[in-house]
């Protein structure tokens, strides 16, 4: 039979464990919540004939909500953790997954004509 200090040290453990797991799942949700496009603002694409440039703001605008519409963002960060624990795990065979959020935004802005530079 169990002691009591053996069974207050597992629950000590699981405890300490939930916590570890919502404290990771957190800092993982902040950290997406902070993607900020880098647009080489100079050039031009080549489908256009002038730079798109002076429009920047709005279309990052306009690609951040058009991302968040068709984004569940919950699941887009957890599926990406879960991609990346496999490419470590399996040292780098499986290859890391992209966030779903990350790249709509970026192909929003590249079909408006600014070069996204990744």
């Amino acid at each position: 039979m169990p002691t009591i200090q053996a069974v207050c040290s597992v629950n000590n453990a699981r405890r300490d464990m939930t916590k570890t797991m919502i404290m990771i799942t957190a800092m993982v949700m902040l950290t997406n919540c902070a993607y900020n496009p880098k647009i080489d603002t100079a050039g031009r694409s080549g489908t256009f004939d002038v730079d798109q440039a002076r429009e920047i703001t709005n279309d990052i605008q306009h690609c951040k909500q058009f991302a968040d519409d068709n984004t569940f963002r919950l699941y887009d960060s957890l599926n990406w953790g879960w991609g990346q624990y496999f490419h470590i795990a399996t040292l780098g065979i499986v290859p890391a997954r992209e966030m779903k959020y990350k790249s709509r935004v970026q192909k929003c802005l590249e079909g408006r004509g600014h070069s996204v530079i990744k």
